[in-house]
Formats: structure tokens, sequence, C-alpha cells
């Protein structure tokens, strides 16, 4: 059975959640290969909403083991605050693993995240200030602390010291903030070991022993291509790599062992955060876009910008990933609209432009060129199949295929679990 990656196709947010949920069933393991508890996913199972951070979608899922593999760095404190909450409810989590390889978050992470964005002034990039660059700068650096150094207590203390040294001259003296003690983050650290313990696992020998006895892994990406470290745009862009190379470095199973990658679009296009963003509307149409789709961010709370769909990202997205399958989200947020823009091209300086930029000033710069679609009054909620779908919307979702580089296997009509057309079978 396959490897499967789900990854983001736009800059976050496309509601990679849902489509974990859809191939929930046919799954054993669902694995966060990147990021933090800086992004979030929201699952509707009936009248139940489930916001979640750190955890994997497919913890909600029964008979889905759930892994947070060694390319996560983890709040352990979030870790835990959201299991209590998931098991406040009466979910089982007792099958999460964690990868001992995985990066842990500390207080002096989330402390330089928050005063070095403010230093930053109007170039500021619009960090969660949940500690997750600081923690990969650590990783990279390597000066970071792993989920198994909280096994070795003379370890961890070492580590700690290593890393504060360099640390506390820049709170002192550059943030003027008070030093932090090497105690401190020790005690804090160590407090979580025990119950930690059990949860702790070498995830890369257990996922790549899952593939050899036949079963299906799902790897689900955190943020989204645009937000890449390397793919995205820089430096408006996450710590990590979200596209799905990232999930083979984020995990230890190998590139040559992913059969399928779904790329998510949502039917018009959003972003949280600063840095360019060609289709953003900042009138009525945005705000109708925010308000009818609910767009506010599930970590952070902040309202999403928002704008029309952008055929060349979702080509990028493509070709960056090796997209197999994509899902889009939301169709049913455009009911009602009469006419409804696609991006199709970039005029830059006067020059049409069919892809995405290479120059981050040109991409800056890069003003939509739109082809219009007329659009469609009828509430598609109930839809189950294509063909309940009316004509201007299945004809809007087929000419979106032909721009985006891939089959549009699945259609979200609402926010609802079972809400979703299927055209293709995503793992065939």
């Amino acid at each position: 059975m396959p490897a499967v990656v789900i990854i983001g196709a736009q800059w976050g947010d496309e509601g990679k959640g849902k489509a974990t949920d859809l191939l929930g069933s046919r799954i054993d393991y669902v694995v966060k290969f990147n990021g933090g508890n800086n992004a979030g996913h929201t699952v509707v199972i009936g009248n139940e909403k489930y916001a979640l951070h750190l955890l994997p979608s497919g913890i909600l899922t029964d008979g889905v083991i759930p892994v947070i593999a060694n390319g996560v760095v983890i709040d352990i404190q979030v870790l835990f605050e959201e299991l209590d909450a998931l098991i406040a409810r009466g979910v089982d989590v007792s099958k999460l693993l964690v990868s001992a390889n995985a990066h842990v978050i500390t207080q002096y992470h989330r402390t330089l995240d928050k005063v070095t964005e403010r230093f930053l002034g109007k170039r500021q990039i619009g960090t969660t200030g949940r500690g997750i660059g600081p923690s990969y700068a650590d990783k990279i650096n390597r000066v970071g602390i792993r989920i198994q150094d909280l096994f070795d207590e003379n370890i961890l203390r070492q580590k700690v010291e290593g890393a504060l040294h360099q640390k506390n001259h820049l709170l002192v003296k550059i943030y003027n903030r008070r030093a932090i003690s090497v105690d401190e983050i020790v005690e804090d650290l160590l407090s979580y070991a025990e119950r930690l313990r059990p949860l702790v696992a070498d995830t890369g020998l257990l996922l790549n022993q899952a593939l050899d006895a036949g079963k299906t892994v799902l790897f689900e990406g955190g943020q989204a291509t645009m937000l890449d470290v390397d793919h995205g745009t820089y430096p408006f862009v996450t710590s990590s790599n979200s596209t799905s190379g990232g999930a083979a470095t984020g995990s230890g199973v190998a590139p040559n062992r992913i059969e399928r990658v779904i790329g998510i679009v949502k039917a018009y296009t959003t972003r949280v955060g600063a840095g360019p963003f060609p289709t953003e509307l900042d009138d009525e149409w945005g705000e109708y876009l925010r308000s009818q789709g609910h767009e506010y961010g599930t970590t952070t709370g902040r309202p999403r910008r928002t704008g029309w769909y952008d055929a060349p990202i979702a080509r990028y997205s493509a070709r960056v990933n090796g997209v197999t399958d994509f899902v889009m989200t939301k169709l049913d947020v455009l009911s009602g609209l009469e006419k409804i823009p696609v991006c199709v091209a970039y005029d830059v300086d006067g020059v049409r432009v069919e892809e995405v930029p290479v120059s981050q000033s040109d991409f800056h710069h890069a003003v939509p060129i739109y082809e219009e679609f007329p659009g469609w009054s009828e509430d598609i909620t109930g839809a189950r199949s294509f063909e309940d779908l009316p004509k201007n919307a299945q004809d809007y979702v087929l000419a979106i295929e032909a721009m985006s580089g891939a089959r549009i296997s699945a259609i979200g009509v609402g926010p609802g679990r079972d809400e979703i057309v299927v055209r293709h079978d995503l793992l065939g």
C-alpha cells in the first residue's frame, strides 16, 4: 500500500484536515512531518468541531495511529493541553507516537520569537510568536533540545546551558530583557518527562516497517507550499519544508516510497501574515469571502487576507510537489456570486507572465490578469456527486482543473465531514 502526502497548495488554511478525514477509514497511520503549533486543522464531525494545532488530524479517526515525526518542533505544554482537551471530549489518544528525534520548543524560544519580531518593526514577518523559528534555528545551529534529551538530565542540562549562553546575552544586552536561568528551563522540561516517555518511539523505523507490512501511511503537511522555507515567498514563510519533499526528511521515509501527493486548494485564495499576495481583495468582495468562508485563523484567530483563485500558484504547487490529485475545498463559499474572477496569469511591468515569477520583487509587483466565469445561486451543500452541482459550478471546477496542473479529485461543498463530492479515488 502507498505512502501518501497531503500538502497545502496555496498559503495554508486550505482544509487539509478534511482531506485527511476523507481518507480516514483507509489509512493506518497519519504523520505530522513539519512545523509545530503554528498552524491549525479544523475538523467537523457531526455537530462537533475540533481545532487541532500540534496533533495530526488522524487522531480523531478510529483505528488510525497518529505520529508526530522528527521534522516537527514540539511545545510539550501545548501537546499535553491538546491531548487533555481531546480526552475530556471522549477521544481516544492512547495510540499517539512521538519521535525521539523531534526538537523541543522551550520558554526561551517563545521569548526570542516575540521580542525579535517586535524588534523588526515595519519589517515584521507575521510570525505567530510561538517559538517555531527560533527552535528550528537552534536545530540548524546544532544547539537544539530533542525529545530524547528529556530522559537524561545531565545531557539536558548541558544542552540548555550551551543554548542559553548566547541567548541570555541577546536578551539582556540587545532586547533589555531578563536572563533566563538554566534551572528553570531544565525543571520545566523534566516535569513532562515521565508522562512523555510512553509516547516516544523510533518513528522512522516504525513507519518503514508499517509500509513493509502493506499499511497505508498518510503524511499531513503543516502550513503550505507558498510558505515553504525554500520554495515559498521568502522571507514571508515558515521555518520548515512544507512541500512534499519535506515528508521524507521530516519522517525518515525515503521519497521513492511516496506514491501519491494530494494538494489542497481552496476555490479562492487566503493568506495569513505579511508577504506578497497578487489576488488580494481589499474591498467588499474580500470581506464577502472572509465572512462567508469564516476566514479566521484556527491557531491565531487573525482575520485571513482573501482573494480570488490564483491558477499560476496552483500550477507552481503541482510542479514543486509532484501533485497527483487536487482536493478543492469551500466551493460552497462562492455560491451566490454572479461572476467569479480567476487569475490566469500576471502582468509584470507590462509583460504577461504565465508562471510564478522567480524574482520576489516581480512577484510582489505582479498584477493579476483575470478571466471571469459565470456563478451560480443554488445551495450546493447537499451535492454528493459531480452531476449534483449546478452546471456553472461544474464548469468552474473543470476550468480550474484545466489550468492547475493536476486533476481535481474531490470537492468540498460544506464544512461537514460528509459534505464532499468525490470524482476520483485519491489512492488510485
